[in-house]
């Protein structure tokens, strides 16, 4: 099979010439070519050309042995071992098709040399980082990936930015919450990526990668928890804790099958916690099953008294926010839940949207301006954009803003009442790696500014598309319902 081998040859070229035309031409069309790694299976040939424009390249390898074992006139597996430049061996595992006399790869599996560590998840790790101070508890044998902007002893903060982990001073004590999940049985795993500063949504670090997204490959992780949400999703941790300040929980929830929980603003001690926008940032939480969401919440919330199972109700126009796969499955859950319909007025929606987004701005450029005053060229291009625009918002204008998210805010909560109000987590499944982000952005803040703006517990479901993608329903409650919200999943579960 001389001409295979020619086709073989040809794609490793192209591989490491970062061919993409090339590498597109050498790989069956259609719906049914798959490509495989430790990061997950994608499915499609244009999925796979999008995913190869994402990376920027393979890494560099050296073709040690090809195997090829036919299977009939015109099908054959190729196994080829490889020798990464960083050392190690990987294996190259191809299904090739011959049709009009021409060789393509149908099926591809890649395997490549573990690495110790995933930087694109974590910034440290431990077996464990920090040991739980007591023998039991009720999270006991339980492992926490934590956000990397909460402290925690003996390390630095890196808020997901080289120069400000280089400036930043080792910290000699625990964040509350964090010592709180120490005490309760749980082991901090490791501390794990956030997008710089928590100020944005994508999970699309631009300094050390994206974190992947094992629930959906090819596709953005959601942010600014992904290296919690994905830390978990992988199975490296039980517990994520991260941070919701426009969705920073929610929405990687959403895009990777997971229960997360935003808590009421206020509700559990943020000290020790690097800010983003004051008015809005909460803690929250992402974990596989509404049962540990619940046990993390019963150590972590404030005691409340039981109350009534409240009334859920569905917004038709905040579903239609959403598009329509999301909106689908969504729909069925809240009628699964047995959710009335609501009709609800969405005509100033955007513009209390835009005031959130002002005076978060403000209140970030507040936070971090002094710092980033002079050298916002130390943050990656999707973040420096946004500081950018921050650092021009006049006080008249922030005033204005605040203004109106405090009317919005008494809006939110006098509509959602005493009941449970269902929606999107996020307008739509994990966007594809390299796609343009800003519309989504936008249009999945519609939906994730409501509990901002009203400072309420928002509970992130998880859902499955007719395409069988991740997405998510988000359960609001009044504040301080967050002990309800949970037991309404668990007790469902």
């Amino acid at each position: 099979m001389t001409d295979l081998l020619e086709a073989f040859w040809a794609y490793e070229r192209a591989l490491m010439a970062d061919d993409l035309e090339a590498m597109d031409a050498l790989f069956a069309p259609g719906p049914a070519t798959l490509r495989g790694d430790a990061d997950g299976l994608v499915v499609g040939h244009d999925a796979i050309a999008a995913f190869r424009r994402s990376r920027g390249g393979a890494p560099p390898r050296t073709v040690l042995e090809v195997h090829v074992t036919p299977v009939d006139d015109d099908h054959a597996l190729v196994v080829a071992i490889t020798a990464p430049a960083g050392g190690g061996r990987g294996q190259q595992t191809q299904l090739w098709r011959r049709t009009d006399g021409v060789w393509q790869v149908v099926v591809a599996h890649v395997a490549v040399p573990a690495p110790a560590l995933d930087p694109r998840v974590w910034r440290v790790v431990g077996d464990p980082l920090v040991p739980t101070t007591v023998d039991d508890g009720p999270l006991a044998g339980e492992t926490v990936a934590v956000k990397d902007l909460y402290a925690v002893a003996g390390h630095r903060v890196g808020a997901g930015n080289p120069t400000w982990l280089a400036e930043a001073r080792v910290e000699i004590a625990h964040a509350p919450v964090v010592q709180a999940l120490l005490d309760a049985g749980a082991s901090l795993r490791g501390i794990a990526r956030t997008d710089e500063l928590a100020y944005s949504l994508a999970g699309t670090n631009a300094h050390h990668g994206t974190p992947p997204n094992p629930a959906a490959p090819a596709r953005i992780p959601g942010g600014s928890s992904s290296g919690s949400a994905t830390a978990v999703a992988l199975g490296h941790a039980g517990i994520g804790l991260g941070t919701d300040t426009g969705g920073s929980v929610r929405v990687p929830a959403a895009y990777q099958g997971l229960w997360g929980l935003r808590t009421t603003h206020g509700a559990i001690s943020r000290d020790g916690l690097v800010p983003l926008a004051p008015s809005f940032d909460a803690v929250g939480w992402l974990t596989h099953t509404p049962e540990l969401l619940a046990r993390v919440g019963d150590v972590l919330l404030p005691d409340a008294e039981p109350r009534p199972v409240p009334a859920v109700v569905v917004v038709p126009e905040l579903v239609a926010l959403a598009r329509p796969d999301v909106a689908a499955a969504v729909t069925r859950h809240a009628e699964t839940m047995g959710a009335t319909p609501e009709s609800w007025d969405l005509t100033d929606l955007a513009s209390w949207r835009a005031a959130f987004a002002t005076w978060q701005a403000w209140e970030a450029w507040r936070a971090h301006g002094d710092w980033l005053d002079g050298r916002l060229d130390v943050l990656g291009p999707d973040v420096r954009g946004r500081f950018e625009t921050a650092s021009r918002v006049g006080e008249a204008e922030a005033e204005e803003a605040r203004a109106l998210c405090a009317v919005a805010g008494e809006v939110v909560r006098e509509r959602v009442g005493d009941r449970v109000v269902v929606l999107p987590s996020a307008s739509s499944v994990a966007p594809a790696l390299g796609s343009d982000l800003g519309v989504v952005r936008e249009a999945t803040q519609l939906l994730t500014c409501l509990a901002g703006l009203g400072g309420l517990p928002a509970l992130s479901v998880p859902l499955t598309t007719d395409d069988r993608l991740p997405t998510g329903a988000c359960l609001l409650a009044a504040p301080g319902r967050d002990r309800d919200l949970l037991s309404l999943v668990s007790d469902g579960a």
